[in-house]
């Protein structure tokens, strides 16, 4: 009876803390299309000024990739008011951090300041803007940084390329099939005319969010939005070509020989709808069941119980056109890629044809109430998750009924995506091996 009573306090608890948890939040639009989105949190004294683009490696020229990534570290290298080598001089000495991130359909920038500092970031944002440089000088730097970044998470990192590997591989027509770094050889021959254009193209107000969240005074800082950002003028209106690929029928098998390696592995990808789909949280909660850390169902069999494996590994993608399912793993001993195929195969099989029991549908709402609480515990993380939800979900206010979808999926739900989705003839099975040494 004392157990079963402080499990409901708990649970009684965390739905309080849940609710209290709302995030309140207030959006307009600028007359030159910039989307502002504001969140006012007096409890600490700081502030995060962010910026996302809806520009990512799927808005690239097929034989110009990797613009987006480079646009990341490009547009620090300096504007007109802001000389080569300044930024970070800039935040570091306002008491800041900040950072930028690129994938698939977005490119983030973001400083969080001591909250008398707003003005600072509001600024630097502005200056990105509205007088990026983009200049020979820059463009060369950026293009050694880059390949750099290449050599060192790609080319040379163990593992690295599987994620290139399997885009190439899950789509023949759609953009995402090409790596977000991009190819160097592209960047290599680019002219300083096709960075000015995809900049005049994609950096724009009317393509962008801005999100300021933390400690400020709302008419204030509305007052410094206006006077920093709107006199940039509009760009042009973004022609985005909509393309549907075909559905995979057929297992597509590839595999991929890496240097780096000594122990092969087997990812196996299924494509799966885009992420503001409900199918896609459906999708999240059955990875998460599956093979999401130590206590998933895989890891705990394979690893753990039958000992065949030295790691299972999930890699879900969310993304805004299609999102994927990756599930793998590496043998141990004398087991091999096929015996780790056989035994995911056969939980995959058991989650199309059973019911997952109630508790580890419990633990699963648990794991996703926490993950959810995480995500918007800190300024940064609701800046981010604002401009996300609005931007690649077209619903901000997903930042506090997210949630309710996950908690509204039943069991019978999950069952039913996976037999609609995760089945062999639908998927890329990616044999990622050590590379082959010839014989003297």
């Amino acid at each position: 009876m004392k157990r079963h009573l402080l499990s409901a306090l708990f649970v009684l608890s965390a739905g309080n803390f849940l609710a209290a948890q709302e995030v309140a939040f207030e959006e307009y639009d600028l007359d030159n299309g910039l989307h502002v989105i504001l969140h006012q949190d007096n409890t600490a004294p700081v502030v995060t000024t962010a910026v996302m683009y809806h520009v990512g490696s799927k808005d690239e020229d097929p034989s110009k990739t990797g613009f987006a990534h480079f646009f990341e570290h490009l547009l620090f290298e300096g504007t007109k008011n802001i000389e080569r080598g300044e930024w970070d001089k800039i935040v570091s000495s306002n008491g800041g951090s900040g950072n930028a991130n690129t994938f698939l359909d977005r490119t983030y920038y973001y400083e969080t300041f001591p909250s008398n500092s707003l003005e600072t970031g509001l600024w630097l944002e502005s200056e990105r803007l509205m007088h990026p440089i983009i200049g020979q000088v820059g463009v060369d730097t950026q293009k050694e940084v880059v390949q750099e970044e290449r050599r060192l998470r790609v080319d040379n990192s163990p593992y690295g390329a599987f994620f290139d590997e399997l885009l190439k591989n899950l789509y023949t027509k759609h953009p995402y099939r090409w790596g977000v770094i991009g190819s160097l050889d592209h960047l290599a021959s680019a002219t300083l005319d096709d960075f000015k254009n995809f900049n005049k193209t994609y950096y724009v107000p009317n393509n962008a969010v801005l999100v300021i969240a933390g400690d400020f005074d709302t008419e204030k800082t509305k007052k410094m939005v206006s006077d920093y950002f709107g006199p940039i003028p509009r760009g042009a209106e973004i022609k985005r070509n909509i393309v549907v690929e075909d559905p995979i029928t057929t297992t597509i098998k590839a595999n991929y020989h890496d240097p780096n390696i000594q122990i092969p592995a087997i990812l196996l990808a299924y494509r799966t709808p885009g992420q503001a789909d409900r199918d896609a949280y459906v999708i999240n909660m059955i990875s998460t069941y599956l093979s999401d850390g130590e206590s998933s169902k895989l890891y705990k069999k394979l690893v753990d119980e039958k000992k065949i494996a030295l790691q299972i590994f999930s890699v879900p993608i969310d993304a805004e056109d299609y999102s994927s399912y990756i599930v793998g793993g590496l043998p141990v001993g004398e087991n091999s890629i096929q015996d780790i195929k056989n035994e995911i195969d056969a939980e995959i099989v058991k989650v199309q044809s059973e019911l997952i029991s109630e508790k580890d549908y419990q633990k699963l709402q648990n794991k996703f109430e926490n993950n959810f609480v995480n995500a918007n515990s800190s300024i940064a993380g609701i800046a981010n998750s604002l401009a996300e939800n609005y931007m690649l979900r077209d619903n901000t206010n997903l930042i506090n009924t997210e949630i309710d979808i996950y908690r509204s999926i039943t069991r019978e739900e999950i069952m039913e995506v996976a037999k609609k989705y995760l089945n062999v003839n639908q998927r890329v099975e990616l044999e990622y091996l050590p590379e082959q040494k010839e014989a003297n």
